[in-house]
């Protein structure tokens, strides 16, 4: 397998195989924590969403909705994010990391302080990189993904399908991406900012634009774990 930052070799015929393409994206992919200003063009923008929208669902009930940032509507919700406090959640978060998550949470962060000059146990400059969730780490666009209240757990689990889609085809079209439950932690400043309605769930922001190749948070992947921690055959 190569590395997230390795490229995959070209078959004879000078093309990539499907299955190598989407190798190469989900090895490439990772949290972008460093963007440039420059705002994405709404065709890029409309790609985007287009490709995200091939997402599946339960019975094809398409459960999310987006609201997508510019200019000033990017610059208004991040004033409101970083002036308000921590809010209840419109889906609860864990209620503890135990074992093997705590483990790779701890693991990730680690990378990502190394790669930014924070000091482990530094909880001060922590806080702050975590605060700059709320800034949108300087990105032009932030995508709010909202789902309908009454579809419970499916609806959440289907928008799970939604992000994980948007962040492919984000990479495939070179852009950076993040996808934050940060910004779910101050739901109610969202809803304000957005006017949402009461059927509608919070559930996570994706910043997204060009990441910003001068700084290393742009460019920090997580390990993944191998299968035999979390795959079982039954024969």
């Amino acid at each position: 397998m190569p590395t997230p930052t390795q490229t995959v070799p070209m078959t004879t015929s000078g093309s990539s195989s499907r299955v190598d393409v989407l190798d190469q994206l989900l090895h490439e992919r990772h949290s972008c924590r460093a963007f440039l200003p420059d705002a994405v063009p709404d065709s890029t923008i409309e790609r985007l969403l287009l490709l995200a929208q091939r997402t599946p669902s339960w019975c094809n009930t398409q459960p999310w909705k987006v609201v997508v940032t510019r200019g000033q509507g990017t610059d208004r919700m991040r004033r409101a994010l970083t002036a308000a406090d921590d809010e209840e959640p419109d889906l609860p978060f864990p209620e503890a990391y135990n074992g093997p998550y705590r483990d790779r949470r701890r693991a990730a962060a680690r990378r990502l302080y190394q790669a930014v000059g924070v000091q482990w146990g530094d909880r001060a400059a922590s806080a702050r990189e975590a605060a700059r969730n709320f800034e949108l780490f300087d990105a032009p666009h932030l995508a709010v993904i909202t789902t309908d209240t009454g579809l419970g757990t499916y609806g959440a689990v289907d928008c799970g399908l939604y992000v994980q889609t948007f962040l492919l085809a984000a990479q495939a079209l070179e852009l950076g991406a993040i996808p934050q439950a940060a910004i779910a932690a101050r739901s109610r400043t969202v809803r304000q900012v957005l006017n949402l309605t009461d059927d509608r769930m919070v559930l996570c922001g994706i910043s997204f634009g060009l990441p910003d190749p001068n700084n290393p948070g742009a460019a920090v992947h997580a390990e993944r774990a191998s299968l035999s921690d979390v795959v079982t055959y039954l024969d």
